[in-house]
């Protein structure tokens, strides 16, 4: 079963659809989003109807983006919303970054991916994704409310509770981290609680086969998608669980890192999307991922691009536990504590785990100034941090802010 009938359309329809589109929203982005309006000066938006033109526009990544919010805020001149009906939420990413959330039923077009994932009308769903800051809670829930389901707005946190909820209400789907449902599904198991999920939607963080096959051996069926805070849903996980299938109301590039310029077919390179959200009408965004677009169409029948699904980052920003953290989170740390001479972020993830450890070159550690650097990096991160002291000028001089050393079965 498909979502909609535009999942099977011939990809050359689909292409010229897109297509036709792009000149509407250059001149809609234009228009109405200051920033746009001088980024695209001079560009003639009725010329843009062909991947070769929109690869000549330039490209705004998520870290020029946090800079050019910080200096208009709320939205850098990006938004084409204001306060009011048009924009009903408005969310803070770390960083902080600010997106707003438009009045249209399943703003961030998540409503796809759940229903690939097999969710139903009908369906109970346990969301457990953040309600507060960050728009995770409130992207699933549109989604689910525009399949018809009802939600339980559980968020993170409160495993107990979580488990007394399960056990009163026996929701049928998870939505949330994988790590989270293994945690909920360990402590049920501890309070002799049975389990009521048969299927997850889980994102926010790596999904390896060996944490999907864990939760198949329960009986529960686990997808996953790729969606940002910024663009909403970029990609998403079909039966054939090969690869991600792009979603149809975006325009998605691979291009060289560090460039605008596409890369061939195949080639790994960051993920570039356009949007054709009018209230937040983000064209070529560098979302700072690392992708590559799979030969062929899907064995489920679905006809868009496929692409390998996350890869890593092309920048040293990375995504714990759900969050993204940002260099300049670090830098901010760091720049509390006179004492640090250098430090740099470690990101592992022991027993599947993801940990993150701030390793500090100082001439004297002590208890005290570990626990106020742990406080400041929960502060920047919204995320708990250790902290490990080592001897001045024993970290390497190479410039890396954040190390992501995790590794999946």
């Amino acid at each position: 079963m498909f979502y909609d009938a535009r999942e099977t359309r011939d990809p050359a329809e689909r292409e010229r659809e897109l297509m036709s589109r792009l000149p509407g929203l250059i001149a809609h982005a234009k228009a109405n989003a200051p920033a746009f309006a001088k980024l695209l000066e001079g560009v003639d938006a009725a010329a843009v109807t062909s991947r070769e033109a929109l690869a000549r526009l330039p490209v705004t990544r998520k870290s020029e983006l946090l800079e050019r919010q910080k200096a208009a805020r709320p939205f850098g001149g990006f938004a084409a919303v204001c306060w009011g009906e048009s924009c009903r939420r408005v969310f803070a990413s770390p960083g902080p970054l600010y997106e707003p959330e438009g009045a249209r039923p399943d703003y961030y077009r998540l409503a796809r991916a759940l229903f690939a994932a097999g969710f139903r009308a009908g369906d109970l769903v346990h969301n457990t994704f953040s309600y507060h800051f960050t728009p995770a809670g409130s992207m699933m829930e549109t989604a689910a409310h525009a399949l018809g389901c009802t939600v339980f707005p559980a968020g993170i946190g409160q495993t107990e509770q979580q488990v007394a909820a399960l056990a009163d209400l026996r929701p049928a789907a998870y939505v949330g981290t994988p790590s989270f449902l293994r945690i909920i599904l360990d402590k049920a198991d501890e309070l002799g609680v049975a389990s009521s999920f048969t299927k997850a939607f889980v994102s926010g963080e790596a999904f390896p086969p060996s944490v999907r096959g864990a939760f198949a051996a329960r009986g529960i069926a686990a997808s996953q998608a790729y969606a940002t805070a910024d663009i909403g849903l970029i990609a998403y996980e079909t039966p054939a669980r090969e690869g991600m299938v792009v979603d149809e109301d975006i325009v998605l590039e691979i291009v060289r890192p560090g460039t605008g310029d596409p890369v061939v077919p195949g080639e790994v390179g960051e993920v570039v999307v356009t949007t054709f959200n009018p209230d937040y009408p983000l064209i070529r965004f560098g979302t700072g991922d690392l992708s590559a677009v799979l030969p062929g169409a899907s064995p489920c029948g679905r006809t868009n691009v496929r692409i390998k699904g996350w890869m890593g980052r092309a920048d040293q920003t990375t995504k714990v536990k759900g969050m993204f953290v940002h260099p300049g989170q670090i830098a901010e740390v760091v720049r509390r504590h006179p004492e640090i001479r250098r430090a740099r972020l470690v990101v592992d993830n022991p027993d599947l785990t993801d940990r993150m450890t701030l390793n500090c070159e100082v001439e004297a550690g002590s208890d005290a100034l570990a626990g106020a650097i742990a406080a400041n990096i929960r502060e920047m991160t919204k995320l708990r941090g250790e902290v490990a002291f080592c001897a001045p000028g024993s970290l390497a001089n190479d410039g890396k802010v954040i190390d992501d050393v995790r590794k999946y079965d």
